[in-house]
């Protein structure tokens, strides 16, 4: 039995579940009365993986660490929760940034809002709230008492470089920026110890940003109207493309997508009314070739995930929704630079236990 050559007969990916939901933790609060309102059950808000562990943000404000157990040999290894913390006034987490070679987490949380809002209804909710970045060790999800939480945050971006070093520490310094309404601020982590180095002031009455990813001085960002490029070195600013092509409203969120493929490139996506159009740019914000390389991957609006070969073009699988009656809402594609393992059976079969002899080798003693 041969196995076919060509790629294309073979999907590059799978769909695998690796955790059902939310465990939702008896805390055994005896001043809630019968009358009391019944708080709606907690969600997951985001994720992030590492090696055999996944690290969960919900919308209570807790943050639960899952661990690969494999304690019986005869059943599939599964996800378990090891530990659980819960953030400061218990606001939902909104993202979730792992530095490997630091061993910390970087969790924002924030106001959380659903549902399709104008330009100005969410200008004036991002005004309102107070976005924290908060500090954890790992894999403990111990807090940093080192570092105080960075306030009034609206997104923030960690340079690409340093979340693609290693998982082994080394103490190097890693850089990230927190966009705020009025300007963006720069800092460094070394030594469990944040150092403020500078703030570029943005435009007056400039939009709220909404997502932003940087690779090195490159910091790529996206408001409710446009994806803009700075340069933090010379502290320059520039549009590049609308979010939207067409303003005719659409009957889902039409949200902004930005990735980090290579050193200093991004993807950005633009809608057009009929499809999103895909640009390559550099951080001079010039057009190029055209995250998983050779592939690119898209969630869209109906829960199916299409993967696109980026030579080509061309789409060379998709991964239709769930079914109905076991719909588990997808929220999003999630990129885990470092990897992560996932539970598999295959080649299971070809695997049993087999008795080893072992022989002592006999030690010659010279006289």
């Amino acid at each position: 039995m041969s196995t076919s050559t060509n790629p294309l007969d073979i999907p590059p990916f799978q769909v695998q579940p690796l955790i059902p939901g939310v465990v939702i933790e008896d805390k055994g609060d005896s001043t809630r009365n019968a009358s009391s309102t019944t708080p709606s059950p907690p969600r997951i808000t985001c994720a992030q993986a590492l090696a055999s562990e996944i690290y969960v943000g919900c919308s209570n404000g807790e943050l639960i660490r899952y661990a690969l157990q494999a304690d019986d040999p005869e059943v599939l290894e599964s996800y378990m929760i090891l530990s659980r913390q819960s953030l400061p006034n218990e606001k939902p987490i909104d993202n979730i940034i792992i530095l490997p070679s630091l061993s910390r987490l970087l969790v924002q949380s924030g106001t959380y809002f659903l549902g399709t809002l104008s330009s100005g209804n969410l200008s004036r909710i991002l005004d309102t709230l107070d976005r924290q970045i908060h500090f954890y060790m790992l894999p403990s999800l111990d807090p940093l008492t080192t570092i105080k939480p960075v306030r009034n945050v609206v997104t923030f971006a960690v340079d690409h470089r340093h979340l693609q070093r290693p998982a082994v520490v080394v103490n190097e310094p890693v850089e990230f920026s927190v966009i705020k309404r009025t300007g963006i601020a720069m800092f460094l982590i070394r030594n469990d110890r944040l150092f403020y180095q500078k703030e570029i002031p943005l435009p007056a009455n400039s939009p709220p940003a909404l997502l932003a990813k940087r690779v090195g001085h490159a910091l790529c960002y996206a408001d409710n109207e446009y994806y803009n490029m700075v340069d933090l070195e010379q502290a320059s600013l520039y549009q590049l493309l609308p979010l939207r092509q067409v303003v005719e409203e659409t009957p889902w969120e039409v949200k902004p997508v930005i990735e980090v493929i290579g050193e200093n490139e991004f993807l950005i996506l633009s809608w057009t009314g009929a499809s999103a159009l895909g640009v390559f740019i550099t951080g001079d914000g010039d057009p190029v070739r055209g995250l998983d390389y050779p592939y690119v991957t898209s969630l869209l609006p109906n829960e199916t995930i299409e993967v696109h070969s980026v030579e080509t073009q061309s789409i060379v699988q998709v991964v239709p929704p769930p079914a109905a009656a076991n719909s588990r809402a997808r929220l999003g594609l999630v990129a885990s630079l470092q990897g992560y393992l996932v539970p598999s059976t295959n080649s299971s079969g070809k695997m049993r236990r087999v008795k080893v002899g072992l022989v002592r080798k006999s030690v010659e003693v010279e006289t």
